[in-house]
Parts: C-alpha cells; structure tokens; sequence
C-alpha cells in the first residue's frame, strides 16, 4: 500500500521535529495518544487469528441462512456494522466485521461492492451515537465531561439521519450487476473456540475497562503465539494483516499534531469563532488532510463552539477519502487478508456524494431537535 511510506516519512519528520523543539509538550501528546493505537494492534491481531481459523467464514455462513432478499441482506448487515460501531467503536467494527460481510456475499453469489464498502462508510458514520463509538468523541469532548446518557440523547436523531443516508446512497450506488454464486461454497465450520474467546474477550476488555489497550493487545499477542507455535498461522500473515507500519505512522503524525495543538493557539480560537457548518466543514476537510484522531487533537484541544459539528465532521468526513481515518486503514488491511480488492478511488467516487448528503442530514436533524 502506498500510503504507508507517506504516513510513515510525514510521521517520523513531524515527531522528531516536535521532541527536538517541545520535547515535554511531544511527551504529552505521545501519553495522550498511545493507548487508540495500541488497542486497534491488539484487535487487529486477534481478528487475523479469527480469519485463518475459519470464524468469519462461520460467522458470514450464519447471516446467509437469514430469510429475505438481496436488499433485506444487505439492510441486516448494515444495522448489524450500526450497532457494533456504536457499542463497540468503529475500529472493532471494520476489523471483525469486514471478513464477514465478504464471506457471506460469496456464498450468496452477491456482488461485494455494497457490502464491502457499506461496512467502512456504516462504521465512520454510526460512530456519533456514544462517548466510545470512535475516539474522535472522547478527545473533542474530554474537557466537557459529559455522561453518556446525555451525549446518546442528543446524538440519538443524527446518528439515525447519518444511518439512514448511508445505507440508502450505498444501496443505490452499487446497485446494478450481480457476481455468479460460488458453485461449491466451502462447508460450513462452527465457530473456533480460541478465536471466539479472544473477541467475546476483547468486547468485554473494551466494554468493562476504562483503558483496555494493554489487556486486549496482551489478548492479542496469546491467541497469535498460540496459532503461531501450532503452525496454523504465519508470521507473513500477520504481519500483513497488522500493518504495524501504517499504525505507527498515524500515531507519530497525532503526536507531532498533539505537540502543535499545546503551543499554537489558532487551531482552538478558530473553532471558538466558527458557525456550525463551518465547524463541520473544518472537521471534515481536517480529517482528510491529516486524519481525524490528529485533527480531533489540533482542533480539540480546546472546548469548541460547537463541539458536536466538529464531531459531525471528524466521523462523516472520512468517507471522503481513506487518508480520513485509522479506521479505513483497518478496512483496506481486513479486505485485503479477506481476499476481497479494496479501491481508494472507488472509495473516494461514492464518498464524494455520501459525505455532503450525510452532513447536511445530520446539521438540520440537529437543528430540528435543538
């Protein structure tokens, strides 16, 4: 993938140049910052051991015996990416979600498209519900200290408008053509133990635990030593599917942001200043240009006038493009261990009417609840 000696390259410049200038302030940034990356390895790790065990296999064949047609298929699995990112955060989302969704579109002869990228689009959108559906939230809302009853309640209608958008313009963009049915589909194999215990695991790290980033990826590390010394899974594998380059490339450039965000003081009185849609158009324009967890810190840094557009746009606007977010970078690497043929530009073709359609269903929701 291309994109991982840029991220690297900018990453690495930017750290160094903020530990040789502001080293307490790069310090900082970098406790601030370590714990997302760390968790995203961890659940990455555990979701390759999930793949080479044959669980999502199981898991796709399950959905597939649902009752209903194509659009009632692709309906179920959309509410099931909504309500996993909304419990369980986006990037746990794409990771786990991903290889099923394609596995089930194989044995049903569908085209994988909708389901494909319906799955990163549903998982970037359906991250507004709660504090811990995508990291973008605790970081822009850190100093407000808000519950999360309250920030569901006033979430609640523009998540459902962000919901619903989606799925209808993934629905229609990829509705035409048909992929010919597997003619033998594998067989179907119950659900590995050790695989499903690492994730039902992991769920209740993540669920129970304030910072469950050292006990998933301790999770993560025993499932793969375990494969790894019973032959059935390779180093090569697991390299891949982690892309540790890529995780760390992200997080040297929300370090080099975070440090920048501590002695700079426009980026906060920019958002002090900005409308609503102004707001969410910064967020979403930021996201693309240096990824939303490095915006959310740079922009975040401060109470924002308007802290939930700001979030509109950190969450929706990486469906523009795949430099957005951590958790498209998940979706490219799960696709592509899955065997499935993930396009940046694809990605970016359908985002270009996805994300200004979305955003303008969330502002007016809000404004017709406020």
């Amino acid at each position: 993938m291309r994109l991982r000696p840029i991220l690297l390259a900018a990453g690495g410049a930017g750290a160094a140049v903020a530990f040789l200038l502001e080293p307490r302030a790069a310090t900082q940034a970098a406790s601030r910052t370590w714990p997302p990356f760390v968790l995203v390895a961890g659940l990455l790790t555990i979701g390759v051991v999930a793949y080479e065990d044959g669980t999502f296999g199981a898991a796709g064949g399950l959905l597939d015996r649902l009752p209903g047609g194509e659009t009632a298929l692709f309906l179920t699995a959309m509410a099931l990416v909504a309500v996993t990112t909304a419990l369980l955060n986006l990037d746990t989302s794409v990771a786990f979600l991903t290889p099923v969704l394609i596995h089930v579109t194989r044995r049903r002869g569908s085209r994988e498209e909708p389901f494909l990228y319906g799955c990163v689009f549903m998982s970037n959108a359906a991250s507004l519900l709660l504090p811990g559906s995508n990291l973008t939230n605790l970081l822009v809302l850190a100093n407000e200290h808000v519950s999360g009853s309250l920030f569901l309640a006033r979430m609640a209608v523009p998540w459902l408008a962000a919901v619903s958008v989606t799925a209808a313009v993934v629905g229609t963009a990829f509705r035409h053509g048909r992929a010919p049915a597997d003619p033998d589909p594998a067989p179907l194999s119950p659900p590995n133990a050790l695989s499903m215990a690492g994730i039902v695991l992991a769920i209740v790290l993540i669920l129970a635990l304030r910072d469950a980033a050292l006990p998933v990826v301790g999770v993560g590390i025993l499932v793969a030593t375990l494969r790894l010394g019973q032959g059935r899974l390779s180093l090569r594998h697991l390299r891949d599917g982690v892309d540790a380059a890529s995780l760390l490339g992200v997080f040297l450039i929300a370090t080099a942001l975070g440090t920048l965000a501590q002695v700079w003081s426009y980026p906060a009185a920019l958002m002090e200043r900005a409308g609503s849609v102004s707001t969410a158009a910064i967020g979403a324009l930021a996201a693309v240009l240096i990824n939303n967890l490095p915006a959310a810190v740079l922009l975040g840094s401060r109470m924002p006038a308007h802290p939930r557009s700001l979030l509109f746009g950190l969450n929706i606007g990486p469906n523009l493009a795949m430099t957005g977010s951590l958790s498209a970078l998940i979706w490219w690497q799960a696709a592509r261990s899955a065997g499935a043929r993930p396009s940046a530009r694809r990605y970016t073709a359908v985002g270009a009417v996805l994300v200004p359609l979305t955003l303008l269903a969330v502002l007016a929701s809000r404004h017709i609840t406020a």
